[in-house]
Order: C-alpha cells, then structure tokens, then sequence
C-alpha cells in the first residue's frame, strides 16, 4: 500500500492533510459453525487491509469516497440516516452505532482503499467498519477500547446492513497480532492469543464458486443446532448452548436425538473441543499436530455437517500431499468459498503454483491464492 498516494488522492478530493488508519481481514484456522452456538473459534488477520484516510469538518456533514467503487455519498449526520443497501452501508451503519451511543460525532471527509478480496469470504466488511470505526473515534479524541468497538461494528452490521453476523470477523480485526492466532470464547468475548509459527504461511485457496443454496442451508444448520439443545436439555437442563455439551454427554444422549440432529450436535461439540486442543498444540509450537486436527475438522464438515461441496473437497485433497503442508481444510460458511492451508514459508509460492495448475485442470476454473502471515489489527498509521 502506497500511503503517500492515498494521502494525495485524499487532498486532490477534499482538500486537506488526511490522518490514515486501516484494519485488516481474516481468515479462521480451525472452529467453524461454532461461534452461533456460544462456543469457541480460532481465527487470525491476514495481511491484506482496508485503509481509511480521513480529517474533520466543521459541520454534520459526512462525504465517503471508496477507491473500489464508483458511486459516492454524502450523508448529514443529524439527519436520518437509513441504509441505501450499497457498500457505503458499512460506512453509515458504524458511524449511526457511534452516534446512536451518545456521542457527539462530528463531520468528516473519508477516502477509503479496500485490499481484502471481496466476496472471498475473508471478512472486508468487518475491515471497512472496524477501519472507519477506529478513525471516527481516534479522529474524535476518544479512546479506543477494541472489544466495544468490535461490538460497535457487530451491531451496526446486524441492524443497519441487516447481516446477522457473529462477532468473530470484528473481533480479530479490531485485536489480532502479528505472528499470532486468536482463540476467543464467542459467549465471554474472553481470548488468548497463540503464537504462529513466523517459518509458516496461512495460504488461502478461492475455490472461485459459491453455491446458491448456502444461505438457506445455514438457517437450517442454526435450526437443526437450536433443535438439538431443545432435546438435550430434557436430560441436562444446564444446557444453554452446544457449548455447554461434551462429546461423552452427546454419546450418551445419542438415542434421544434423530439422526441428522445427533450429527449437526457431534460437528459443532467435537468441534469446539479441536479448537480447545489447537491451542494447546500451538502453545507448543507443533503444526503438524495442528494440521491433523484441521483435516479433523474437514472431515466433520463434510460429512457431519455436510458444508462442503466438490470444489472445496478437490482443493483440500490436492493441497495435502504437497511439500511443505502441515494442514488444510475448508474456512468459512461452506458451499464453496475458500480453503485455508498452512505451508512451511519456504514452500508457499511452489505450493501455490502447483495447486492453482491441478485445480484448474481438474474444475476448469482457476482459483485465487493469496499468501499471508498473521497480521496486526486495526491501528493508525503513521
């Protein structure tokens, strides 16, 4: 990124010397579908951020330019601010949680240059609400405390943009660290951060597809979850959430449960209990223990909670007998989307050639690859 460029682009438009802020995407390691049930992920931000240039004004008034998109927008933060149902949603929906909390929030001009992939599923609208978030308030004088603005930029995407989001994509863009993984309890917020490897990558593999029955088939893996907690508390009415199952107590209960319930509750508790013991590995420094526990993982959701598709299937079989690969399975929501590998540092840009050719010779269609190491979280540039 090329701040002094978007510094110039900024005052050819506005006018001013801008401050610069950004906040990065993310990808999560291990803990898929976990985080709706209270339960735990393991997530970290990538290298790849949405920067925010922006200075004050001396009226209501918030002009947004996006170097991603054509259309711009000014909006008149005393006025009633409504979604437009644009990308500038993101913008206005942060900046309406600010106001809506008792703050008095001033105009600004706001230049914003996006670098996470769009539609990959690597988060960029949590990077563009935490970025325009932390530049609001840092450009405003106030503290910054990283898990109300997480909380801030959640909120503004569930009841502004109308995305019933977790709270995991924000949270690692407001707190991750360079070189680390974040662990966070989605029902405390409380987190720890594991050490990453810096002689590993986090290759993310595009699949390049993403298939239309995915939004229909995530509100009835919700509902087949809710269903099975409906069950189990009959016999451990301390359950409030498949978080507060282990694997024995789900076996024991087995026979009470239909089938394909039983299978959605084993993903979701022998999920939460790999990412539990992911971080006991890492602690140690051990990939390779790291890496089994992802093909776990890949494996639970292929066949358990049946999230996978074809294309997710071929890019994690191609990518496991490459040289340099400690793990790989499929990240995100499923039906396509992306794969996240962990690849010795040496290895990444020879694994990222090799995998690209095989998947295309075997989908006809050629993936994105993206190289990344842990990154920081949201920060002001200096």
């Amino acid at each position: 990124m090329d701040i002094e460029s978007l510094k110039r682009d900024f005052r050819t438009v506005y006018g001013p010397e801008p401050q610069i802020f950004r906040a990065p995407g993310r990808v999560n390691l291990i803990g898929e579908h976990t985080d709706y049930n209270e339960g735990f992920v393991m997530p970290a931000a990538i290298d790849f951020y949405t920067w925010v240039a922006i200075a004050p004004r001396s009226d209501s008034k918030v002009n947004i330019r996006s170097q991603s998109f054509e259309d711009n927008l000014s909006i008149d933060l005393d006025g009633d601010l409504r979604p437009r149902h644009a990308w500038s949603d993101y913008v206005v929906g942060v900046l309406e949680q600010i106001k809506h909390e008792g703050n008095a929030v001033s105009g600004a001009d706001i230049l914003i240059h996006g670098e996470v992939p769009i539609g990959a599923g690597l988060s960029s609208s949590a990077a563009i609400e935490v970025a325009v978030g932390y530049a609001k308030l840092a450009e405003d004088g106030r503290a910054i405390d990283r898990v109300k603005l997480a909380l801030l930029c959640q909120r503004a995407e569930n009841q502004f943009v109308g995305m019933r989001c977790g709270i995991m994509d924000q949270f690692i863009s407001c707190n991750g660290q360079r070189d680390h993984a974040l662990m966070l309890d989605c029902r405390s917020l409380q987190y720890k951060l594991l050490p990453l490897a810096s002689t590993a990558r986090m290759v993310i593999c595009n699949t390049m597809v993403k298939h239309e029955l995915a939004a229909g088939e995530y509100n009835r893996r919700r509902a087949d979850c809710e269903e099975g907690v409906r069950i189990l508390t009959k016999y451990l009415p301390q359950v409030r959430a498949l978080r507060d199952v282990v694997p024995e107590q789900l076996e024991h209960y087995r026979d009470k449960l239909p089938a394909i319930i039983y299978r959605r509750c084993r993903h979701v508790v022998t999920e939460n209990d790999r990412v539990e013991r992911a971080a006991t590995v890492l602690q140690k420094g051990d990939l390779t223990g790291f890496g089994k526990l992802m093909a776990e993982s890949h494996r639970s959701l292929r066949d358990d909670y049946e999230v996978s598709c074809r294309e997710l299937d071929i890019m994690v079989e191609i990518a496991r007998p490459q040289k340099g690969v400690y793990g790989a399975r499929m990240t995100g929501g499923g039906f396509g989307g992306c794969t996240i590998n962990i690849v010795a540092a040496e290895q990444a840009e020879s694994f990222k050639r090799h995998v690209a050719v095989a998947y295309e010779a075997a989908t006809n269609l050629q993936p994105e690859i993206y190289i990344s190491t842990a990154a920081e979280g949201a920060a002001r540039v200096s």
